[in-house]
């Protein structure tokens, strides 16, 4: 379905609101493989706001995670995103396309505005934090990082219990995600200077950033390296227990998404294993095959979801 039959079923009109939420469509089709696949098992109306909470992180997260941008240059940018975020809120207006589409979606859904700031706390942390001495600072991290994504998007997919008994879940869905991908990039963060293992955990392994920068340039991961990031895969299945209930908790259109989202994510963990924890030298991903025999079967179950 086009971007522009999806903005006409979610009912959002006038050009300008109209180009801010395509934008946001771009970055997601872009940047995100497997959120955007999931997203088409959404209903028509659902998926701008889903793409303006997802344009408006992607955003963010390019000028942190740009690795050849000047630090000061990147804090600068960053303030200047967070300045403009606060004044949109406060004002509830703004002139940029992100924040635009991102403003009216918060409106839409009633979004509370704690989401945005604590996203933007956590993405400050990452200027100049670079290690986390356990999991309990690294989860602080995480909760604006990820668990708030869960929580801005929760109001868009709808429930069928009172959706604060659903929050829980869903902070631990995006806490899920999380934690996948500190795993599976592992050496890219290397390569940013940053580490998102509890080193206390780590250390049980004896392992440290210093060993962690010797696989990583050596192109491969001893045993104490394989178990210590076998162990942060169990933490992280541990997430996903939390947040399966959750799903059911959804109302029925939306489930299909979720779940493909949850198993698609899952199988990382499956192929890191598979791997033998080796992250270090490759990045591991899902196979287009593999995301289509999850997604062709979730799309029917989105269908008749839809039409029941």
């Amino acid at each position: 379905m086009s971007a522009d039959r999806e903005l006409d079923a979610a009912g959002i009109t006038g050009q300008l609101l109209r180009e801010a939420y395509r934008r946001c469509r771009a970055l997601n089709a872009e940047h995100g493989r497997t959120y955007f696949l999931a997203t088409r098992m959404l209903s028509p109306e659902q998926r701008p706001a889903v793409h303006a909470l997802y344009g408006f992180a992607r955003w963010v997260d390019d000028i942190v995670d740009d690795v050849h941008g000047d630090p000061v240059r990147k804090a600068e940018r960053l303030a200047a995103v967070e300045v403009a975020l606060a004044s949109a809120l406060d004002r509830r207006t703004t002139s940029d396309p992100v924040l635009t589409a991102l403003l009216d979606t918060a409106r839409r859904y009633d979004i509370p505005d704690v989401h945005f700031r604590d996203f933007m706390a956590s993405m400050r942390m990452d200027l100049t934090v670079t290690d986390y001495a356990t999991r309990a600072e690294l989860l602080r991290y995480v909760h604006g990082s990820a668990a708030v994504i869960g929580l801005q998007v929760l109001p868009v997919l709808g429930t069928v219990v009172p959706a604060e008994e659903a929050e829980p879940a869903a902070a631990a869905l995006g806490i899920a995600f999380q934690l996948t991908n500190f795993i599976r990039d592992v050496g890219e963060d290397l390569d940013r200077g940053r580490v998102y293992l509890p080193a206390d955990e780590l250390a049980e392994f004896d392992v440290d950033r210093d060993r962690l920068v010797w696989a990583r340039a050596a192109g491969r991961a001893d045993d104490r390296v394989r178990a210590a990031l076998r162990d942060q895969v169990g933490h992280a299945r541990r997430a996903y227990a939390q947040a399966r209930p959750g799903i059911a908790m959804l109302a029925p259109r939306s489930r299909p998404c979720v779940a493909t989202a949850y198993r698609l994510y899952g199988r990382i963990l499956d192929l890191v294993e598979e791997a033998g924890c080796d992250v270090l030298s490759r990045r591991v991903a899902v196979s287009n095959g593999r995301r289509l025999a999850v997604a062709l079967p979730a799309f029917a179950r989105a269908v008749l979801a839809r039409t029941a």
